[in-house]
């Protein structure tokens, strides 16, 4: 591990049941949703097959009380995705979670971080 900067990682994954709707993988795909319009875009962007895009996307709507994602139909205009309130809601405040918890944790992340190997 010579040389190499110490990484941490927040892993939050928010669910019922054997569903979860809420993780890391399904906010970066939220977010390339929004930057895209497109959910075949957002997989390309992220590096997924389409099919592994519309299942995480599926699981994310199904998981909650109002959907976070609405297609739109293709033909002419080619169709498309977009956030609804709730998606933008999500990456929100898992953003704010995520930047909240690594603020207050900063000290003991340190120290932890100060025990690995040089």
């Amino acid at each position: 591990m010579k040389n190499q900067a110490a990484k941490v990682q927040f892993r939050l994954r928010i669910g019922k049941g054997e569903l979860w709707a809420i993780g890391p993988g399904k906010v970066a795909l939220l977010e390339a949703i929004a930057a895209t319009g497109s959910i075949s875009a957002a997989a390309r962007k992220l590096d997924m097959s389409y099919r592994r895009a519309w299942n995480l996307m599926d699981e994310i709507n199904r998981g909650l009380a109002k959907p976070a994602v609405r297609t739109l139909p293709g033909g002419a205009s080619g169709g498309g995705a977009l956030l609804t309130p709730v998606g933008l809601r999500i990456i929100e405040l898992y953003r704010r979670v995520e930047r909240d918890a690594r603020r207050k944790l900063d000290p003991d992340l340190s120290a932890l971080i100060k025990l690995l190997s040089a």
